[in-house]
């Protein structure tokens, strides 16, 4: 018997084989191969200056350094409930279209506990339509926090997990077809002691849940071969960086040659995260990333990240523009960024507040249109200049001096050629460097020691 398109797209979504690949050709519901990624998060700093519990969006061409979107403004912001969000999660849905969940809860008074998830749908996250609430149960002084979901084949339903309070830290799971009607809760993860975070992920015929062990502080992954509710098993060793750490996020990379897990510190700051990789999912190998290598969006917070095709990644720039300010951070120092404080040009170990201290306005050079200058955003006609050597932040007074010790020629990196060095436009033989923390220019060169030549290199990032 013949089978029509439409029974075919059903029949390949309901075996969970639905990709790409499967439904190419196929009229309406085939979609590019992921080449990109976007990520969904809050912000906070240290002292939540930076605090800002709307939608944010980034973008990234690999996964690691980020673009931020909207000047890093939130692009919708709740209107019901707590009228805030915590914990945005975007998931690609079997039609290839997004749908977004996220705690209900604006600010730090995790005593307020809601029953609900804010969601919203997207075509391709240049627009978030049909806004809603939804309530996944009716569990009195329990909190619904951290949403997750995946497609669960077997059942033909999207799975929602978050975490929750049943008599002790769980995970439920909620299951429905259209982010609409939902069904009743259940208990997905409890496996004898609290639990916070999960982050599910599907791959092949194992599906890896990672979470946070609320006994131990430490992040973990357990697997089931059939999703299940209560079928996981931990299988890996305890992870974490920083003093404490929270909201594991699992993210397969678009090549299909490893996979990335993040963690979000908050201690002992807030709002830092960092990220293990491993060649090998099924294994208990993971292996920390130098902070060189990669860079979140600015004040991020308990995010996801979720594979975009090349129109996608573009589509979003377009729609919501890229900043118009930039950041330099340290090539041997790399969770340092370059800021200003009490007038003096340094670097200083991010997160930071006042957290607008390191974001620059890059224009053409005050002295010569090839080199650049660079204003501050928080101190609007104040640029980073030299005086005697050091690196001061000063308002233009609009000399020929002034212009000259402002401005700066980029070149390639003195210790990587990927990165940047910046060279003195009216000392030309001296080089933009840290040491003790302060800024300054020096004469260097590729004969340079290799610690004065990591000292003036810097990633020119957002």
């Amino acid at each position: 018997m013949a089978i029509s398109r439409r029974a075919l797209i059903k029949a390949v979504a309901a075996s969970g084989a639905l990709t790409a690949a499967s439904v190419a050709g196929l009229p309406g519901v085939a979609w590019a191969a992921n080449t990109a990624y976007a990520m969904a998060y809050f912000t906070e700093t240290p002292s939540f200056q930076g605090a800002d519990y709307g939608l944010h969006l980034a973008v990234s061409r690999d996964g690691l350094n980020w673009t931020p979107l909207n000047q890093n403004n939130p692009v919708v912001t709740p209107t019901q409930g707590q009228l805030g969000l915590r914990d945005p999660f975007v998931l690609r849905k079997q039609d290839g279209t997004f749908v977004v969940l996220a705690t209900d809860l604006k600010g730090t008074n995790f005593g307020l506990n809601s029953q609900y998830l804010h969601v919203w749908d997207s075509t391709n996250l240049t627009n978030l339509t049909g806004y809603r609430r939804i309530r996944m149960h009716t569990l009195p002084n329990s909190h619904t926090w951290a949403p997750t979901a995946f497609w669960d084949a077997a059942r033909g339903q999207y799975a929602i997990v978050y975490s929750c309070n049943s008599g002790g830290d769980v995970l439920m799971v909620n299951y429905t077809s259209d982010f609409v009607n939902i069904g009743p809760q259940q208990v997905f993860f409890s496996p004898g002691f609290g639990v916070l975070d999960g982050d599910v992920v599907v791959d092949g015929g194992t599906t890896y849940l990672y979470y946070k062990n609320l006994s131990t502080g430490l992040l973990h992954g357990a697997r089931s071969s059939t999703g299940a509710p209560n079928s996981f098993t931990t299988y890996t060793s305890g992870l974490r960086m920083g003093n404490a750490i929270e909201a594991p996020l699992l993210v397969k990379n678009n090549d299909g040659s490893g996979w990335r897990l993040w963690g979000d510190s908050f201690s002992p700051v807030n709002a830092d995260y960092y990220i293990w990789s491993t060649s090998n999912i099924a294994g208990n190998s993971w292996t920390a990333l130098n902070q060189r290598d990669y860079t979140p969006p600015l004040n991020a917070k308990h995010g996801s990240v979720v594979g975009i095709s090349d129109a996608e990644y573009n589509a979003m720039v377009s729609r919501w523009g890229t900043p118009n300010w930039v950041r330099l951070k340290s090539s041997n120092l790399p969770d340092y960024f370059v800021r200003h404080s009490n007038g003096v040009g340094r670097i200083d170990p991010f997160p930071f507040d006042p957290y607008q201290d390191q974001l620059w306005r890059m224009v053409a050079g005050l002295s010569d249109s090839a080199g650049v200058s660079f204003e501050s955003v928080n101190r609007p006609g104040n640029f980073l200049r030299h005086s005697n050597y050091a690196i001061r932040l000063d308002p233009n007074d609009g000399s020929a001096t002034f212009r000259a010790d402002a401005t700066f020629h980029r070149t390639a990196g003195l210790a990587d050629a990927a990165w940047t060095s910046l060279r003195s436009a009216n000392f030309p033989d001296r080089y933009l460097r840290h040491a003790g923390n302060v800024l300054r220019i020096d004469p260097l060169s590729a004969g340079s020691s290799v610690t004065d030549r990591q000292d003036a290199t810097f990633r020119i990032t957002s």
